[in-house]
């Protein structure tokens, strides 16, 4: 899952989000220095990371993309996941997304010295360009894309995707509510 899918999964506890927002810029165990809540956070996101790699939607989502993106269908998934999350959040979350998204961004930014260099760094571009809002937009989805294609400099457009998930969105949007559904209810359910 991609960024807004580990914030929203933390639960609305601030120590989780961060723990759940710097952990794909930690290697291995390397979080000796935070507090257990946020290393409980490092865990999670790792723990549903290993969920989201083995689910059988996910997979059959990822296989849509074998042709011309196998390599990334990883993340394209994670960043279409994404963007069903953030069209649907009111009613997946009973919740706004834009109020979730400023209080995330103020729990980030009050955490800010304590980020990793990578994340800080990440931070400002979510910050800058509002990112879990413009998950919820196929425009914003298709900049992101392109924005993710520069970072990885691998020569593939990724934004380039957009015209099979088009093509797929109905199926890929079944599977995400199988995904998520089993998801939140990992994640989510009695975790109060």
């Amino acid at each position: 899952m991609n960024y807004l899918a580990h914030a929203y999964l933390s639960n609305n506890k601030p120590e989780l989000l961060i723990g759940n927002f710097i952990a794909d810029h930690i290697r291995g165990n390397e979080f000796d220095e935070y507090d257990t809540k946020i290393k409980e956070g490092i865990k999670l996101h790792r723990n549903i990371d290993a969920f989201t790699d083995v689910h059988p939607q996910f997979k059959l989502s990822k296989r849509i993309f074998y042709n011309g993106f196998e390599k990334y269908s990883g993340i394209l998934i994670d960043i279409y996941y994404d963007y069903f999350l953030a069209k649907n959040f009111e009613e997946i979350a009973n919740q706004n997304l834009n109020d979730f998204s400023q209080n995330a961004y103020g729990v980030y930014d009050s955490y800010k010295e304590i980020l990793p260099k990578s994340s800080a760094n990440f931070l400002h571009y979510v910050l800058e360009n509002d990112i879990y809002c413009a998950y919820s937009d196929i425009k914003g989805i298709e900049r992101v894309l392109f924005h993710l294609s520069h970072r990885i400099k691998h020569g593939v457009m990724l934004n380039e995707s957009l015209n099979l998930f088009l093509k797929h969105e109905k199926e890929l949007k079944q599977h995400f509510d199988v995904f998520f559904s089993d998801a939140k209810n990992l994640f989510l359910v009695n975790k109060l």
